[in-house]
Formats: structure tokens, C-alpha cells, sequence
């Protein structure tokens, strides 16, 4: 007991200095994790909302496919990309593998399905509901899913929220295509990982308690997000 004190002291007191080792961390796990998250909004919003305006054969195959990809194994996909980005791969020639483009490509697979789930969903009830008048209005299938989401813009900023969430937390896939390098592809869930298995429970702990942080308020944003919307 007393040895876990001490290692929550020692964790808080390098999270109070400022260490450059921690804060790099950290602010790669941030960095890597926002472009994922945005190139999963950018990739899967516009899908998602065609998948509720159009109408069109294999439609309903695609929307069952994209809910299904929510719990795509983090390994297969980070086993995938390893495969595709390895010299013998088709991407070798890139020289992405153990960079942080790999972990961003790994983390916008997992998120992308996410984000397709829930502009998809919120998005087809609005267009149940305000179709009709864009078509009256003669709005174009594009104009009228740009009608939806800024309609149901808070429905938006939960899917970004959740991709943000996943991504955050990934550590399978990402150690995989990163090679939890130091100083250039250790984020916090790598670093945890590796310094638990070493016995150093500091920088674990630490990375571990801003690791929670950042889940709880995008956990609490998420929320809010959803009581707004439903008070509207």
C-alpha cells in the first residue's frame, strides 16, 4: 500500500513539473487522435449523411456493414495496416510504417464506422421529418444533407466527441503500425502499457490519471451535448 502512494505522489508531482518526456507524450497522443478524428468526420459525415437521404440497391447492405465495423477487433485492423505499409506491402514504398501517419491511418479505420453510426442515425430522422419540405424547396440530395447537419450540428459534435473517445484510448492497432518508438510514436496508452510492464508505475499513473481526465470530458460533453439536443 504504501509503495502505490508513493507512486501516486511521484506521478503527480511529474505531472505538476511539467516533464518534457510527459508532456511530449501526451501531446502526441492529442495530436494523433484529433487528425484521426477529423479525417473520420471529414470521411464518414458526408457518408453517413447519404446514407440517410438517398435511396439506392445495397443501401441497407452498407448501413448493416458500417454498424457491424463498430466492433472491428483493434489488432486485425493494426495487423491490416502493418501488412499494407510493411516494405513487401502494396504502401511499402511510402516509408509510413512506425510513424505517426500509420497510427492516424489505423485510428481513422476504427473511427470512421463510429462516425458513419451516429450522423447516419439522428441524420435519418430529420430527413423523416424534414425531407418533404427540401424536396418542396427543390433542394439537391448534397444541399439537403448540408440542410441536415446544420440543422443537427450537435448531433455532428457527438459523433466527433465519440471518434475523439476511441481514438484517444486506442493502444492495440497504434503500437502495432508505431512501434511505440520514444520521442517520436509513444503515446499514453503505449507508454502505459510499456512502463507497467517495466515496473514504472510514475509515469504510468500519471499518464493514466490525464488519460481519464480527457475520457471523462469527452465523456461529459458527449452528454451535455445529447441533453441539449432532446431539450431543443
Amino acid at each position: 500500500m504504501q509503495d502505490l502512494l508513493q507512486a501516486v505522489r511521484s506521478a503527480l508531482t511529474l505531472i505538476g513539473s511539467l516533464d518534457p518526456e510527459f508532456i511530449g507524450i501526451v501531446r502526441l497522443s492529442l495530436s494523433v487522435s484529433l487528425s484521426a478524428s477529423i479525417l473520420a468526420m471529414v470521411i464518414g459525415a458526408p457518408f453517413g449523411g447519404v446514407l440517410a437521404v438517398a435511396r439506392f440497391r445495397g443501401r441497407q447492405t452498407i448501413i448493416v456493414l458500417a454498424n457491424a465495423l463498430l466492433g472491428l477487433p483493434p489488432v486485425v485492423v493494426g495487423l491490416t495496416i502493418y501488412l499494407l505499409l510493411s516494405r513487401s506491402g502494396p504502401f511499402g514504398f511510402a516509408g509510413l510504417l512506425f510513424t505517426p501517419a500509420a497510427m492516424i491511418v489505423a485510428q481513422v479505420v476504427l473511427t470512421t464506422p463510429i462516425v458513419i453510426a451516429l450522423v447516419h442515425r439522428p441524420a435519418a430522422v430529420l430527413w423523416s421529418e424534414y425531407g418533404d419540405l427540401m424536396h418542396v424547396d427543390g433542394l439537391s440530395k448534397a444541399h439537403s444533407i448540408l440542410e441536415l447537419f446544420v440543422i443537427g450540428r450537435g448531433f455532428l459534435l457527438t459523433a466527433f466527441l465519440a471518434a475523439f473517445g476511441r481514438a484517444i484510448a486506442e493502444v492495440g492497432a497504434i503500437i502495432m503500425v508505431g512501434g511505440n518508438i520514444r520521442g517520436f510514436t509513444r503515446t499514453m496508452t503505449t507508454a502505459i502499457a510499456l512502463e507497467t510492464g517495466k515496473g514504472e508505475l510514475p509515469l504510468a499513473l500519471g499518464l493514466g490519471l490525464v488519460l481519464v481526465l480527457i475520457s471523462v470530458i469527452v465523456s461529459a460533453s458527449a452528454f451535455l451535448l445529447n441533453a441539449w439536443a432532446d431539450n431543443r
